[in-house]
């Protein structure tokens, strides 16, 4: 069973919006740090924004100021949402769920397309 499961990627034009979301199966966000990370084709995976279960929350440069990340521990859900889309924000955008203190995990999703048209 996969841990994380994204939805919400697709088609949108230069300038609009999405909103990601990213839900959990199991207990796996209590004392991890929840993120979206993001690979271009070619590119290296890079972070976009990360958030702690405390709530500290970290923007990417690529997109901050574009982009708003949010958890709700007892709905088991992450989301991004992401505004002023530009074409090379085109990327498969994955969640991703890592606890560094005992015991330690970190899962993956499967990713999700964004493509952002001109």
């Amino acid at each position: 069973q996969v841990p994380l499961v994204e939805s919400g990627g697709g088609l949108v034009q230069a300038g609009g919006s999405l909103s990601l979301s990213c839900a959990a199966s199991g207990n796996i966000f209590s004392g991890a740090v929840m993120g979206w990370y993001r690979q271009a084709p070619g590119k290296q995976r890079e972070m976009v924004a990360t958030i702690t279960s405390g709530g500290t929350i970290r923007y990417g440069d690529s997109m901050k100021g574009r982009v708003t990340i949010s958890a709700d521990n007892a709905k088991k859900t992450s989301t991004l949402i992401m505004n002023g889309l530009k074409p090379e924000d085109t990327a498969v955008y994955y969640c991703n769920v890592k606890r560094l203190l005992t015991p330690r995990y970190e899962y993956w999703g499967q990713g999700t397309q964004v493509t952002v048209s001109s």
